[in-house]
């Protein structure tokens, strides 16, 4: 899977998204800190982490006895990038597609 679709992948699931937005309010947490006011265990978040950071929209590092967990803005700038890219090629189809269409009815 190309590293675009790995990232809507992983943030197609309600929960890893509010989970990757409350990283970035709080500039980054713990498993245990995201996990509480949650319906999920923290095993589930660590989880859900998990699929964000292989796909490379967090990142992990050890804080003693915990991990820390931080968002990283790269993989999003480059998959809202890719996002802008495919819109603006689907404009120029449809774009051609609509003259050709007025030059059928003239």
């Amino acid at each position: 899977m190309n590293a675009e679709l790995e990232v809507l992948s992983a943030l197609s699931d309600p929960t890893r998204w509010q989970l990757l937005n409350e990283l970035a309010d709080r500039g980054g947490a713990t498993a245990t800190v995201l996990a509480v006011d949650r319906p999920v265990s923290r095993q589930a978040v660590v989880k859900h982490l998990g699929v964000l950071e292989r796909a490379g929209l967090v990142t992990g590092r050890r804080a003693g006895r915990e991990m820390r967990y931080t968002v990283r803005t790269e993989r999003l700038d480059q998959t809202a990038r890719w996002i802008a890219d495919a819109a603006s090629r689907w404009d120029t189809r449809l774009a051609a597609i609509k003259d050709l269409a007025e030059q059928a009815d003239a």
